[in-house]
């Protein structure tokens, strides 16, 4: 432990830090699993409503401190792509799925 009273106080903003780092890492995981979930079920109003409110704590984070500003662009942007590419492939899924009769006859 510190001997000055500069480096007591200087080891409590460390631990404060480090406690409230390591929230947001925390609640930036659970967030991230929350919409890799939501990617999985490929729904595309969940996906978008998730990806939101990840960006929103991304957004924070990097206004905290907590990460980078490109770190927390480089997480928002593979989640979007994931997130586009399972809507796409659900569309085309649901595309493929349809009868021949309902397809639009071309003239």
């Amino acid at each position: 432990m510190a001997n000055h009273k500069s480096a007591v106080k200087r080891h409590q903003q460390s631990l404060r830090r480090r406690r409230r780092n390591q929230s947001f890492q925390s609640s930036v995981k659970t967030l991230v699993k929350k919409v890799r979930a939501a990617i999985d079920e490929k729904d595309p109003e969940v996906i978008a409503e998730k990806i939101k409110d990840v960006n929103g704590l991304l957004d924070k984070a990097v206004v905290k401190g907590v990460i980078k500003r490109n770190t927390a662009s480089r997480k928002l942007s593979r989640l979007a792509r994931a997130g586009h590419q399972a809507v796409a492939s659900a569309a085309a899924e649901a595309a493929a799925a349809k009868p021949a009769s309902e397809a639009p006859a071309s003239a």
